[in-house]
Parts: structure tokens; C-alpha cells; sequence
């Protein structure tokens, strides 16, 4: 599991926005409400940074405290995947809480989605699963903080995302509210 110091390597633009003290999330209080332990290196993440935008394309989305019971029933009640499941658009993947269902951790403004595939049990070995706004779904067998170091270092490629993704100097806005 990558640390957040490579994920700094790779996007250095987001290094200013880093909080040292930590922000303090309630992970007991979010995780019972969602009815799951959350990856470590997404806790880390969470811990040392804001909400997240890159490049005003991807949206990042760490729960902040005070904010933790919300986050979670957003992650359980995804209206978009469960519609999508709904319709049979998910190539076999289901929404959470169903076993092995997904949790949905960051957004683009084109409507790609980025999530975790809930199995195997142990959190830190969660794939990551990402839906493209061409309804193509493509998993990648690491983390969220791994997914991100890869894209922005240009080690991992998701196909069907903007010819411009990511950008080659990438800009970070970190968003406390």
C-alpha cells in the first residue's frame, strides 16, 4: 500500500494544502454508519488533506469532521450507481451495501466515477473500479492513494478519459467546506 508521500511525488501540486496536525475525522462514528472499515491509505489521505479538486476535473472526496454521517449515508445511498444497477449498467459490479459492492471515493465533471469494489474483506486490498462517462468500467488492482500516484506519475492509464487526463502540470485546489 503506497504512502502519501508518493502520492505528493507524483501530484506535488496538492503538498500545500496538507494539514499537519490531522484533521481529527471520527473513523469510529463513519465507519458505523456505513457498516465498514474504510482503506488506511484513503484514512491517511483523509487525515492530511481536504476535499480535493485536480486540475477542476477530478473531485476527490474525503469526509471531514462534523461531516462523517453524511459522508457515509452518501456512500450507502449512491443514487447514480443504484439506478445504473437498476438498469443493468454495471457489468456485474453491485451497489454497497450488497456484499463485494461498491463505495464511491471521487468524481469527475465529465461523470466518470471512482470507486472501491468492497472484496475481499480486508479493506486495504479493495480494487479500485472506475465507471467512465462512456459507461465503460475498467478495475485496477490497488488503492485509492496507489490509483492517484498512477495516474498522475503516468504509470497507470485509464482508458476512455479525456485526452488531456491528467494534465502535464496539474493544478490542486483543496476545499475545507
Amino acid at each position: 500500500m503506497l504512502r502519501i508521500e508518493e502520492l505528493e511525488a507524483a501530484l506535488p501540486a496538492m503538498v500545500p494544502w496538507r494539514v499537519t496536525a490531522g484533521h481529527g475525522v471520527d473513523w469510529a462514528a463513519l465507519e458505523a454508519a456505513l457498516g465498514t472499515a474504510l482503506p488506511s491509505d484513503f484514512r491517511s489521505l483523509a487525515e492530511a488533506y481536504p476535499v480535493l479538486v485536480v486540475d477542476d476535473f477530478l473531485m476527490v472526496s474525503v469526509p471531514l469532521p462534523g461531516s462523517e454521517t453524511s459522508w457515509a449515508a452518501g456512500a450507502r445511498e449512491d443514487e447514480i450507481l443504484q439506478d445504473l444497477y437498476e438498469m443493468g449498467d454495471t457489468e456485474d459490479y453491485v451497489p454497497y451495501p450488497q456484499p463485494g459492492g461498491l463505495i464511491g471515493w471521487a468524481d469527475s465533471n465529465s461523470g466518470d466515477s471512482f470507486y472501491w469494489k468492497t472484496s475481499p474483506a480486508d479493506p486495504d486490498a479493495w480494487p479500485v473500479v472506475v465507471r467512465t462517462d462512456n459507461a465503460e468500467w475498467f478495475e485496477f488492482p490497488v488503492g485509492a492513494v496507489e490509483f492517484l500516484a498512477g495516474v498522475y506519475g503516468r504509470t497507470i492509464d485509464v482508458p476512455g478519459m479525456p485526452e488531456d487526463f491528467p494534465s502535464s502540470n496539474p493544478q490542486v485546489l483543496g476545499l475545507s467546506e
